[in-house]
């Protein structure tokens, strides 16, 4: 190995920086392309398992042979590197690939279908190498520079093979940020993002609900993804490890958590919440609504109050997170902790109409709706941009190594010891087999998943 060659989260990110300078040849990595779950059909199965086709199928605009490098990103709970590639197609017809042009006044013929090429898979690489052109001669340099080429003319007509499997997965000397107080601030984000998307489940800043109708019919979203159904291609994966096309693994699955919140999946839907802790009833009638959800939010006969609970009612750390940012958005209560949420996002737009609307002014659905679809994109954004550069990689060099890095000082401890010292961390089934550290205010959980794969390469993809 050259004394100057980078890790392949450096090479990464060298991608991820000239990705616009770089195009892959998509033939090569589908041929050598090796699945890491079990591949996926499109359709649904009915009650005696047979596959039912959807009416309209995809086809590609163009075949070629080179595409866009794509996107990159690391999973958030395991050593897992996505390319994300996107491909341009359009809607046909199942039955007679009579091509679908136009969807609720909507041109249809160009869309984009977006697949995840798996680089590493729980630590190990799957993709070997990487057949590219690369059109800038500064991202060329840079890769001969790092020990990544070794050729010494750059010419942009030439195809470049890449090697991945000679790296190191992570460099020796890594180093990551303190990750203390971020669960906190994710979870307050996530549980904000949930009263959101529940209140935009049926709602467009755009289309009207006839065009939302439309699209669902097409198979596609309210932001025009495509977004077909499907299923595992065996109804029975004890079939597929008969004959050898299926296999099985062990995947080690990481979370970050607080010392009362073990991770984000405690938290519960903002409809489930609503159920559990208020009530929804009619101004006029009194009436209580029996499934009360924030898609029937934006009807003005409606209010809500906190719900009458039982002495049997078990308050815990999750309801003491979750219960002060439903009250500030639903307007129980003024503790200018949503608002805070919003406007650090960038959201303003969406804190001062909440503002409005608790000092008895009227907002139009229309205007509330476009707020509410701009604050979830900067959530998202905000959430996502902690995840990709501050847990997503210590994430991904602990489930590579099976170590923690030198500067953080973890304390392993098993199911009995957590649960014994953190009483309020309520374990499942799968996290008692677990491992916990604990680093600074956080904890840290590992623990085995046996995940299932098509074992024949094939062209498909992870998605």
């Amino acid at each position: 190995m050259k004394n100057n060659q980078i890790s392949l989260v450096e090479l990464i990110q060298v991608f991820a920086e000239y990705h616009h300078n770089i195009i892959v040849n998509i033939k090569h990595l589908q041929e050598h392309y090796q699945r890491t779950g079990i591949k996926r059909v499109k359709g649904v199965r009915d009650e005696n398992g047979e596959l039912l086709q959807p009416w309209l199928r995809t086809e590609y605009i163009d075949n070629a042979e080179y595409v866009g490098m794509g996107e990159f990103e690391f999973n958030r709970n395991s050593a897992t590197i996505n390319m994300l590639i996107k491909c341009r197609v359009k809607l046909a017809k199942f039955e007679d690939q009579t091509p679908t042009l136009e969807v609720a006044g909507l041109l249809v013929n160009d869309l984009n279908t977006f697949n995840n090429y798996t680089i590493v898979s729980d630590g190990k690489i799957n993709i070997k190498s990487l057949q590219v052109k690369i059109s800038s001669k500064k991202a060329f340099d840079l890769l001969k520079e790092k020990g990544i080429l070794d050729v010494e003319e750059f010419d942009f007509n030439a195809e470049y093979s890449i090697q991945l499997d000679n790296l190191p997965l992570v460099a020796a000397n890594s180093c990551y940020s303190s990750i203390d107080r971020l669960f906190n601030e994710l979870a307050e984000i996530k549980v904000l993002t949930s009263i959101i998307c529940a209140h935009l489940k049926n709602e467009s800043d755009v289309f009207i609900p006839a065009q939302l109708d439309e699209f669902q019919k097409h198979y596609l979203s309210k932001n025009i993804y495509l977004n077909f159904p499907t299923t595992n291609e065996y109804t029975d994966i004890n079939e597929g490890l008969i004959n050898g096309t299926i296999d099985s693994r062990l995947s080690y699955k990481i979370d970050i958590g607080s010392q009362d919140i073990l991770n984000l999946s405690k938290l519960p839907s903002a409809n489930k919440f609503l159920n559990r802790m208020y009530r929804l009833y009619d101004k006029e009638t009194g009436e209580i609504i029996i499934k009360p959800s924030f898609a029937i939010a934006f009807n003005e006969n409606l209010a809500v109050r906190h719900r009458l609970l039982s002495s049997r009612t078990k308050i815990t750390k999750v309801d003491e997170l979750m219960k002060p940012i439903f009250d500030d958005f639903i307007g129980l209560e003024q503790n200018g902790i949503v608002g805070g949420i919003l406007k650090k996002v960038g959201a303003d737009s969406l804190a001062q109409l909440l503002q409005d609307k608790q000092t008895g002014k009227q907002i139009s659905k229309e205007e509330m709706v476009a707020a509410l679809t701009t604050a979830n994109k900067k959530l998202e954004q905000y959430a996502e941009k902690i995840y990709q550069d501050k847990i997503s990689p210590l994430v991904f060099y602990i489930g590579c190594t099976g170590l923690f890095p030198e500067h953080m000082k973890a304390k392993a401890m098993t199911a009995e010891e957590a649960a014994a010292k953190y009483p309020n961390l309520q374990l499942s089934k799968d996290e008692q087999q677990a491992t916990f550290f604990v680093v600074g205010d956080s904890i840290i959980s590992i623990y085995a998943k046996t995940e299932y794969y098509s074992k024949l390469i094939s062209v498909g993809v992870d998605n």
